[in-house]
């Protein structure tokens, strides 16, 4: 076993998704907040450890499942590149990490900390009962920005509410998109998910309608949170990339698979870090009234 191969596992280069996140909930809430470095990084290190977390208990749960689908047979739990002993250890490590670095923030955040990891493991067993996992995952991926808020300023105002709603919506359109690869495995082995319950046809228009709630909600969160021009930005490049992702994955609403995995890093890497960067740019160059 290395450190890369476990960086592999709960790949770990996909943190890039959810610092944005984090950082577009700094922006939000700059006004009232304490931004001092060491609270910065604290609210990294807690986002980072909980993604971490998360993608550990995933593989965990999951491996028997992934060793039979050739999709995932080669994941490195499966393969025996990782270890379960080690799998377990690194699960047991970040979510300490996670719930130290929240209680550091403030004792309000610290207890918050456990049922957001309960919900955060939960949803690795989502899919033995409920076809709405891919709506568990959203609301995992929603506390993320509120709970940089609360960390920040001790209070989740409306802006930061809606910004959660954005992004829980906007992964959770994905998770229906990316769990379409999967779909007759699923089906024959009992797991839940929308597109084992309402086939293909039936989920692009999940996919689709969780993706315009996460650009109205995001927008939303712009206008409450009183942001300039430069949100107002990043959200019509958030909507143009995931117009272009549907396209991609589903031109004329016929599902392409093999385009599912360069979506999923290409086309949501880009739009989050270009939100993000926007976001920030508005912050730095004084856009709010």
């Amino acid at each position: 076993m290395t450190v890369a191969a476990m960086s592999r596992m709960v790949k770990f280069s996909h943190s890039l998704f959810a610092l944005p996140f984090a950082v577009s909930a700094v922006v939000l809430v700059a006004g009232q907040a304490r931004l001092e470095p060491v609270r910065l990084l604290l609210v990294a290190v807690a986002v980072v450890a909980a993604r971490t977390a998360a993608m550990a208990m995933n593989r965990i749960a999951d491996r028997a499942f992934d060793a039979g689908n050739p999709r995932t047979a080669s994941r490195e739990l499966v393969t025996g590149e990782v270890s379960p002993t080690s799998a377990r250890a690194l699960l047991v490590g970040s979510s300490a990490v996670f719930v130290a670095a929240a209680a550091f923030l403030s004792p309000l955040t610290g207890w918050l900390s456990l049922p957001v990891l309960a919900i955060l493991l939960g949803y690795s067993y989502a899919k033995r009962f409920t076809w709405g996992c891919h709506l568990w995952l959203g609301v995992a991926q929603a506390l993320g920005p509120i709970g940089v808020a609360i960390a920040l300023t001790g209070t989740a105002p409306p802006s930061a509410l809606l910004l959660g709603l954005g992004v829980g919506a906007w992964i959770g359109g994905f998770d229906v998109f990316y769990s379409m690869q999967d779909m007759e495995y699923d089906r024959s082995r009992g797991l839940n998910s929308i597109p084992a319950r309402f086939g293909v046809a039936g989920a692009l228009p999940w996919a689709r309608g969780l993706h315009v709630i996460a650009v109205a909600a995001i927008l939303g969160a712009g206008v409450a949170g009183r942001q300039g021009p430069a949100w107002f930005v990043g959200t019509g490049l958030l909507a143009a990339v995931l117009l272009a992702e549907h396209v991609y994955v589903a031109p004329r609403g016929q599902l392409r698979p093999e385009r599912i995995g360069k979506a999923f890093f290409d086309f949501n890497a880009f739009a989050s870090v270009g939100f993000a960067v926007c976001a920030l740019a508005g912050l730095i160059l004084g856009g709010r009234p």
